[in-house]
């Protein structure tokens, strides 16, 4: 029989936060944004209130000015609703791999004193789901002093390591509403399809995938209608695996762990994804701190690891975190996942990329920008693609790098990469 649920206030629920308290708060599709907005109301009382969580979406509130003093966010990823806070000297951002943020936390290193989540309704035996956002919630929730639950029908039940019982709870708050969502296949365009057909021809049947959200994961989607028997064992994904699972293309028969499922750490996208893994057992949701570590990655051969970057200089070395040294993302899980498709038999680490940004600039450059970070380092990378083709630099000198990334720029701003070269390493003859 399930225990009794005893609801109460989000002001009752909330007064266990103290001043000077660190406080997780859930993120992407289960940002608990009726909590941050009763949190902010409690502003009069509250100082030096450390917020701390990875990529959230909606309005934080407490990121703005008339907040400052009394709460401050500290993120170990920065995402679009904190990014002019951060910017603007209001909120901080933490540098950290993002299978290692639960290390943070167990270590004492970021002691949880108030965890802030966004949960299912109870089921028969009192428990709750962290639903789509299992990530690094369930290590802040098993570390918390204090647990707070926004407790909400619209938020799936998935299996894995997101089942919490009420009695972990130090106060229960029912708030029904959508969950943040993102449509990500919309935004692709000429360059990310050709790009999503480059890198399905680089996948074989059998492989397992970790592709990330966005345009060009989905691009890349699209294009393995005729794949067989693929797998997932992935940080995140979004509505562009549905049909590839409905089809039986992904049925994960072959994965080295965990077949006959998906494993991902979190999941962003539509309802229609959010409905489809509710009480689905084909999805695992597992915690971060072993979906993203590269020796258990590495242990399912052909894994491909597609991500993305900003900027890509003529060595190899790959910017995919900051625009400069304005903060647009964070070092998240890229290289746990590159590092875990370059150890595993036959596995291959892409970064994909626009040659080109929307404005016409070159994404590979001669230089990374002043201030720009490297999250995917020289020794690291392996092959890059653009929709002007593939290149593969592992075991490449600098010179072969430089001509190999120069064959897929754009080819306007080749001549100009050319010189750059030239000058660098005394490669192309220059008249």
């Amino acid at each position: 029989m399930r225990p009794p649920i005893h609801y109460v206030s989000a002001e009752e629920a909330l007064s266990v936060v103290q001043s000077g308290n660190r406080v997780f708060v859930q993120g992407s599709a289960q940002t608990p944004s009726y909590m941050m907005k009763k949190l902010a109301e409690q502003k009069d009382r509250l100082q030096d209130v450390e917020l701390v969580n990875i990529s959230v979406y909606g309005d934080m509130v407490v990121d703005k000015p008339e907040y400052q003093g009394h709460f401050h966010i500290n993120s170990l990823f920065v995402s679009a609703s904190i990014r002019e806070a951060v910017q603007a000297g209001r909120a901080d951002y933490v540098p950290v791999f993002l299978s290692e943020i639960p290390e943070l936390f167990k270590q004492g290193i970021l002691p949880i004193d108030v965890a802030i989540v966004h949960v299912s309704v109870p089921d028969a035996h009192g428990y709750c789901s962290l639903g789509v956002s299992v990530d690094i919630a369930r290590s802040a929730v098993n570390t918390a002093r204090y647990v707070i639950a926004q407790v909400n029908p619209n938020v799936p039940r998935t299996h894995g390591d997101g089942l919490i019982h009420v009695n972990r709870f130090h106060a229960m708050v029912y708030q029904e509403a959508p969950l943040h969502e993102a449509r990500f296949g919309e935004k692709s365009g000429e360059a990310e399809n050709k790009i999503g057909a480059y890198i399905a021809g680089m996948i074989e049947d059998r492989s397992t995938l970790q592709m990330g959200i966005g345009a060009i994961p989905d691009a890349v989607l699209r294009c393995l209608g005729n794949h067989k028997d693929l797998g997932v064992h992935t940080e995140m994904f979004s509505d562009g695996i549905i049909d590839l699972v409905e089809n039986d293309i992904i049925n994960n028969k072959y994965k080295a762990i965990h077949p006959n499922k998906s494993v991902v750490g979190f999941a962003l996208g539509t309802k229609r994804l959010y409905d489809y893994v509710n009480d689905n057992p084909a999805f695992a949701f597992l915690d971060i701190d072993y979906v993203n570590e590269s020796s258990v990655i590495r242990r399912n051969p052909k894994m491909v690891a597609i991500n993305s970057a900003v900027e890509i200089d003529l060595t190899g070395q790959v910017c995919a975190d900051s625009i400069g040294t304005f903060q647009y993302s964070g070092i998240g899980g890229q290289m746990d996942f590159m590092r875990g498709a370059a150890l595993s038999p036959g596995g291959k680490p892409i970064i994909a990329l626009p040659a080109r940004t929307a404005k016409g600039i070159s994404r590979i450059v001669p230089f990374l920008k002043t201030g720009a970070g490297v999250v995917t380092t020289r020794g690291h990378i392996h092959y890059v693609v653009t929709e002007y083709g593939i290149a593969y630099l592992y075991g490449k000198n600098l010179r072969q790098r430089a001509k190999a990334l120069i064959d897929i720029a754009h080819p306007d701003d080749r001549e100009l990469l050319e010189k750059a070269a030239h000058e660098r390493f005394k490669i192309f003859p220059v008249e």
